[in-house]
């Protein structure tokens, strides 16, 4: 039994989709919903009963249940059916997001904090940090009832990097520095249960809205690298070609919960690529990319 927090689109969406490879039963939280009842912060078509028809298509099954995550009752009232219905969870996917429209394009980044909008970095932090305190306060007693369960907080860019890197802007920055942290802080108190927690973090990601920026789809992602592009969008730079589908981390996902060692990684910061080279899987075109480039210690 998994949960995958944030699992519209994107990272989440890819992690609910290989769980149901593997044949797991996945509750798919996210405020985009068929129902409307929860407004979001993107104006997009996925919702969490796509990716709930999704992970039932691979072979799991798929359960939607819209929750606003910054919702402390929501998030409750959450663990409580979950409680009623499943008697506890194996799997929690931290992969509460929904600030990339705010974040801002290239010409809004590297703006100094006393320029930036205190409004929209304190909401930054909000749904990227706040979400994920609020569920694994509320879902963790949860997973700690059986040992072997596993924590993974997601975010973008591992500790080593993001300590030796600027992040586009002071609220961004904070934000990926302290998901990483969470993983950390968290195993360590979650080791005494026998569970575990992993900060991974995805590539350059060929999210839903990442191929709108470039004009594609996956099937035909390569097209975004042409030079001589006659369609009007935007040519990707080279660096796009060690792109990967949100398939790939969910992958990583799926690989740490089957492992039955897994404690080795706890309180540990990986990217996807870390893990396909220990697992051995692969990206959906068969490859293994790895745009950070670089290895676990």
């Amino acid at each position: 039994m998994a949960v995958v927090a944030g699992a519209t689109r994107g990272a989440g969406r890819g992690i609910a989709a290989a769980l149901g490879e593997a044949g797991a039963t996945v509750i798919c939280t996210g405020r985009s919903s068929v129902t409307g009842a929860i407004p979001s912060d993107y104006d997009r078509a996925e919702t969490i009963e796509g990716t709930a028809d999704l992970v039932t298509g691979l072979g799991g099954t798929g359960i939607a249940v819209p929750v606003d995550h910054l919702d402390p009752a929501q998030v409750r009232r959450l663990a409580e059916r979950i409680d009623a219905e499943h008697g506890g969870i194996d799997v929690l996917v931290n992969d509460i997001w929904g600030a990339e429209v705010l974040k801002g394009g290239p010409a809004d980044w590297n703006t100094p904090i006393w320029e930036h909008d205190l409004d929209t970095g304190l909401r930054i932090l909000r749904l990227a940090v706040d979400t994920h305190l609020i569920t694994s306060h509320h879902l963790l007693p949860l997973l700690i009832r059986r040992r072997g369960g596993l924590l993974a907080e997601i975010t973008d860019g591992t500790t080593e990097f993001n300590a030796a890197e600027y992040r586009i802007s002071v609220f961004y920055d904070l934000a990926k520095v302290a998901v990483n942290r969470l993983a950390f802080s968290q195993g360590h108190e979650l080791e005494p249960h026998g569970a575990t927690a992993v900060a991974i973090t995805p590539g350059w990601l060929r999210s839903e809205m990442m191929l709108d920026n470039f004009g594609v789809a996956e099937p035909h992602w390569r097209d975004a690298l042409d030079q001589d592009r006659a369609d009007g969008n935007p040519t990707a730079p080279p660096g796009f070609a060690q792109s990967e589908s949100p398939r790939y981390v969910g992958r990583a996902v799926a690989s740490l919960a089957a492992d039955q060692d897994r404690a080795r990684w706890n309180q540990r910061s990986v990217t996807a690529a870390d893990l396909a080279r220990t697992y051995g899987f692969t990206d959906i075109d068969g490859t293994q990319p790895d745009s950070w480039g670089t290895h676990a210690p």
